[in-house]
């Protein structure tokens, strides 16, 4: 069971949030209001997925991204007028209003970057075959599809999930394929 910090201004979201993560018997989570309540929780219980809205009662969530632990991920849920506003990369985004799979599918795929990535450091640039090219590609266009990324922020995005959990890009690729 993963460990969820779930944060919204407005604690009827933070309530509909939880009961459907908690619904699906994969998390266990932890409501917040405050960006300060956020910061202490993820560093306390090392809690490494963070759900929030835009803002909390004490400062933006984008703000409180940079004072998050390394390795913290972050699933921004906001209107897309709101997430267009969010400049910060690594910021993982999904529109609402939400479907419950699309929500589940988001928050497992980041909860499992810090779970079944190896721990091995990378040794350099490697060299891609055709397939590994192609299963990159496919997996930013499910990134770009599905939280609106655009192609350079699908790829960054692939490369700060690797890079901190000490993986491969064609491993994290594969991750995030195998949640579609």
């Amino acid at each position: 069971m993963w460990k969820v910090i779930v944060a919204f201004e407005n604690s009827a979201n933070a309530v509909r949030i939880k009961e459907t993560l908690e619904s699906s018997g994969d998390f266990s989570c932890i409501v917040c209001r405050s960006a300060a309540g956020v910061k202490r929780t993820a560093r306390k219980l090392r809690v490494r997925t963070v759900v929030c809205g835009f803002k909390l009662t004490d400062q933006s969530c984008e703000s409180m991204y940079h004072d998050l632990p390394e390795g913290c991920s972050m699933l921004m849920v906001a209107p897309q007028t709101r997430l267009e506003l969010c400049e910060t990369e690594g910021i993982f985004k999904l529109q609402s209003p939400i479907r419950r799979g699309e929500l589940l599918a988001s928050v497992r795929m980041l909860a499992q970057f810090q779970r079944t990535a190896p721990r091995g450091k990378a040794k350099g640039p490697a060299q891609r075959s055709e397939e590994e090219l192609a299963l990159v590609a496919r997996a930013k266009t499910v990134l770009m599809d599905r939280h609106g990324m655009t192609e350079e922020q699908a790829h960054r995005f692939l490369q700060k999930q690797s890079m901190d959990a000490g993986a491969k890009l064609t491993d994290t690729a594969k991750l995030i394929l195998s949640q579609e």
